[in-house]
């Protein structure tokens, strides 16, 4: 079962796990949970943003293709057949440089070739879901039923996104803290055990891999005015305000914890946490797949 809860959320005490955990226990949902085991958990960040937030998608050496640069229809939530016709499109204009002795340069025509494919035609279609939707859900929809019912996705209007992710969190003190029941351990429950079942495991002298580039921000910024919304919007419980000796309050990151979801990487207010590739094969293995 999916969840996804949008990033650009403004209340620092909304958690997106939480908020899953909670919405199993909606009478119109929580027959279909009732009596079923829960036998994996895990964790990611999509990009959603579409064709107006694709990066540039060539550099020396290498391409970016699927998921990793955004090549995502957001308004029917499917990647794969992205990820594969991207794939092939970079694959032919690797053949096609290394035929050629280019083995160096740029892959140019990658991303020329993706403007004249049916894909870059899909996703203009779909250019402009998430940018309504972001307006509000009422808002939203009825703009987003305008788009694609009457002019079918071809309107003479492209909007674009206004505000990065870690842009929209409000201060703590606009809103009051959410009151999330406590985790029954049949039909919801804590993220600890959750991230046990994902099989990660991290090897413990490896380096970290998830750093800081001011260590004083966690507590004197995101605590004091946003009520550390690390340790709620974290799938995996990883970062975590604790006293130390003295009684103050500091951030202890539990790296072995990590599920590679990146959600700090994006949401962070301050975007203070540095996020890199951990070493070896440590992450997440989800069974069955």
């Amino acid at each position: 079962v999916g969840f996804v809860v949008g990033l650009a959320y403004q209340n620092p005490y909304l958690s997106p796990y939480e908020e899953f955990q909670r919405y199993k226990t909606h009478p119109a949902i929580r027959h279909y949970f009732e009596g079923g085991k829960r036998i994996s958990y895990g964790a990611r960040a999509i990009t959603a943003g579409g064709l107006q937030s694709l990066p540039k998608t060539v550099f020396p050496g290498g391409a970016l293709i699927g998921c990793d640069a955004g090549f995502l229809n957001t308004s029917r939530i499917k990647g794969s057949h992205a990820a594969i016709k991207t794939g092939m499109l970079a694959a032919e204009s690797a053949f096609a440089a290394l035929g050629e002795g280019r083995q160096h340069d740029e892959l140019a025509s990658y991303p020329a070739a993706f403007e004249k494919s049916w894909l870059h035609e899909e996703l203009h279609v779909a250019r402009n879901f998430k940018p309504w939707m972001s307006k509000g859900l009422y808002i939203g929809t009825i703009m987003t039923g305008i788009d694609q019912m009457v002019f079918r996705g071809k309107a003479p209007w492209t909007l674009h996104h206004q505000h990065a992710d870690h842009e929209c969190l409000k201060p703590a003190s606009q809103f009051k803290p959410i009151a999330y029941p406590k985790p029954d351990g049949k039909l919801t429950f804590d993220r600890l055990s959750s991230v046990f079942i994902s099989n990660t495991n991290h090897a413990e002298d490896q380096p970290i891999h998830l750093t800081l580039k001011n260590a004083a921000i966690p507590v004197d910024v995101n605590l004091a005015k946003y009520a550390g919304p690390e340790q709620r919007y974290c799938p995996a419980g990883v970062y975590e305000f604790v006293k130390n000796d003295a009684g103050q309050d500091r951030l202890q990151i539990n790296a072995q914890n990590c599920v590679h979801c990146k959600t700090c990487d994006i949401k962070d207010p301050t975007q203070n946490i540095v996020w890199v590739t951990p070493e070896g094969g440590g992450g997440p293995n989800y069974p069955n797949m």
